[in-house]
This record gives C-alpha cells, structure tokens and sequence, in this order.
C-alpha cells in the first residue's frame, strides 16, 4: 500500500532497532573447546569406568535404511533376562535400559543377548569397601591390574563397537543350475531386437561382396 499526500506513518515493524537483537554464533570454537575440556574431565574423574552406557544393536527404520543398524536407547527386559542379568542391576554396571522397547525378531534378540554376555564376562566390579567384596565384585589382583593398565577401557570399547557390515550381493551371470539368469536373458533379447536390422543390412553386404568375388 502506497502513502499519498501527508498521512501518517503506517503501523508496520520496519523502524525497530533489529540489529542489537541479532543473535549471532561466533562463539563456536570456544564451546567445541569447552565441551571437549569436560568430556576429558568427565572421563579422568569415572576412570577406570567408562563414560558412555553399554546400548543395544537395532535397525534402522524405513525400507530404505533397514539395512544399517546403530546403537539404540537401551535393552529390552527380554534381552536382559535371556541373558541373566537383573533389571535394577544392569544400570548400575553400565548398561542402558528401555523397558518400552520390545523384540520383533529372534536374530535382533540373540544379537543383543550375546552382546550382553560378552560386556558381563568383560565387565570389572570394583567392591564398595576395599577390604569387604560381595559377590560378583572383582578381586584385589584385577582391580590393580586395571588401575595399572591404561588400554583397558580403549580395548573394551573396540571388542563392542557397532560396525556395519552391508553384504553387496555380486551380480551372477548364471544361476544355481547353471544357466544364464533372467536379466542376462532379457538384456540379450533386447539388444538382439533392438540391432535386427543393422545385422540383418550387415550379413547382406557380406554376402553381395562373396557373390562379387566369385564372378
């Protein structure tokens, strides 16, 4: 809407000090150094213990990423007593919980039940009180070891790590029986239909040139 003559001002947020309330973010690199500062604090204070929760193998969602998986929320109460490991127990040696999270297959439960097994044979409880261990608590020479030992958690952390291994089938020409698959079929026949003629002129012109040879 245009202003004609000499009307008032119209009531719009053009006049605003705007550029005091930009907010801007040039204090990146600080906080990426602060952040990276407390993580090593964080790790130097729980030391010998691990920082991040043990988590679960899940799929991704969707037709299109099911074929990855990643580290879930946490492990199903099915996971955790296939594996005879306590519900209240489980959090406090390092491992996530989701009680919501149900299994919808048995490969994804075996999965993470031997996962589970695999941290429990690995995992070291240090005892409360240094002269009373209950039982389950590491004994006086494995705690010193992995006091003394500094790739200790390195190590862990490596035999669990999540990896995905995406098998790539390889294109066969021919089947089980032997024979030429369907798709090198169909490829061949359209190649076939698709240079009919330029074959067909191709084998007429060798034969015009023998028929001229001979005479």
């Amino acid at each position: 809407m245009t202003i004609k003559h000499n009307q008032q001002l119209q009531k719009n947020h053009f006049r605003k000090d705007w550029q005091r309330r930009v907010r801007v973010h040039f204090d990146q690199p600080g906080r990426k150094l602060r952040r990276r500062n407390a993580r090593i604090e964080k790790a130097a204070v729980l030391a010998p213990r691990p920082v991040d929760k043990l988590r679960p193998v899940v799929r991704c969602p969707t037709i299109k990423y099911n074929r990855r998986v990643r580290a879930g929320r946490g492990f199903s109460l099915a996971e955790l007593k296939a594996a005879g490991i306590p519900r209240k127990y489980a959090p406090t040696i390092g491992i996530a919980v989701d009680p919501r999270r149900q299994n919808l297959s048995e490969e994804s439960l075996k999965v993470n039940v031997e996962r589970l097994k695999e941290y429990a044979q690995r995992v070291i409880v240090f005892p409360r009180r240094s002269g009373k261990p209950k039982k389950g608590d590491a004994s006086a020479e494995e705690v010193k070891a992995v006091k003394e030992g500094e790739n200790f958690v390195k190590s862990n952390r490596a035999a669990l790590a999540i990896a995905n291994v995406i098998k790539v089938p390889s294109v066969n020409p021919k089947n089980e029986k032997g024979e030429e698959g369907a798709y090198r079929k169909l490829r061949d026949a359209r190649s076939t239909a698709r240079f009919v003629g330029v074959r067909e002129k191709r084998e007429k012109a060798k034969a015009d040139e023998a028929a001229a040879a001979k005479k």
